[in-house]
């Protein structure tokens, strides 16, 4: 255990966390996913090695035994990778109070309780990488979009906040800004929108990678990844 990076991907799906779980596997870490429910996890990661846990991240008390969890059977994470969001649409006059909150709690809180937990026990380790999944709306607030710009500035707001004070004490932090929208399997929007018009999960992975590879005396805080195509 103790020879083997370890990653934790918190918001578990089919599109970019498993294609951040393939590739992590595939460089030889252990690898814990992490969703509100077990059937987001793809069968074929848990039979590659990958170990999954159930967690709400907008809770502290699932957040907290989720590490206590990782912990115990795999190690400090090398690697904490926050993908989970919420998001509601709709005219802000006719928006559901309610739903905004949930939507608030998972994009922003969320990201704040694991990046806590994670740094509290990577600085006891003195080392270790934090990355943040953000948007478009990380940047930009897009009409009938307000709660989804709400959470995703707010996670940004987090992740610099994190960056400069962790840096100097040897925590990479940094925020991916995923402007455009990230391609399926069968997705009848990619052939509408040509040929790389979507990202392609496999190769924000590799960014992610790289990434968290990068030599200390040069590190990268904000990445922005879009299609070629993608207007910006």
């Amino acid at each position: 255990m103790a020879d083997r990076e370890t990653a934790l991907i918190v918001g578990a799906g089919a599109g970019l966390s498993a294609a951040l779980a393939r590739l992590c596997l595939k460089e030889g870490m252990q690898v814990a996913l992490a969703a509100r429910s077990a059937s987001k996890i793809a069968p074929d990661l848990a039979k590659a090695g990958a170990k999954a846990y159930r967690c709400d991240a907008s809770k502290r008390e699932d957040v907290t035994r989720l590490f206590d969890q990782v912990i115990a059977e795999l190690g400090v994470p090398d690697l904490a990778i926050y993908n989970a969001s919420g998001r509601v649409r709709g005219p802000l006059t006719e928006l559901d109070a309610a739903a905004v909150e949930q939507a608030l709690l998972v994009s922003a809180y969320g990201g704040f309780l694991v990046g806590q937990r994670a740094a509290r026990h990577m600085l006891e380790k003195g080392r270790g990488t934090i990355l943040f999944t953000g948007a478009s709306a990380s940047v930009k607030g897009y009409a009938q979009s307000a709660p989804f710009a709400m959470g995703k500035f707010a996670l940004r707001g987090l992740a610099q906040s994190m960056a400069r004070e962790l840096a100097p004490k040897n925590i990479h932090v940094a925020h991916f800004v995923i402007d455009g929208g990230i391609g399926r399997a069968n997705d009848p929007r990619a052939a509408a929108r040509g040929e790389d018009g979507m990202l392609d999960p496999d190769a924000i992975a590799q960014a992610y990678m790289d990434t968290y590879r990068q030599h200390r005396s040069a590190w990268a805080f904000e990445v922005d990844l879009r299609p070629w195509v993608e207007k910006f």
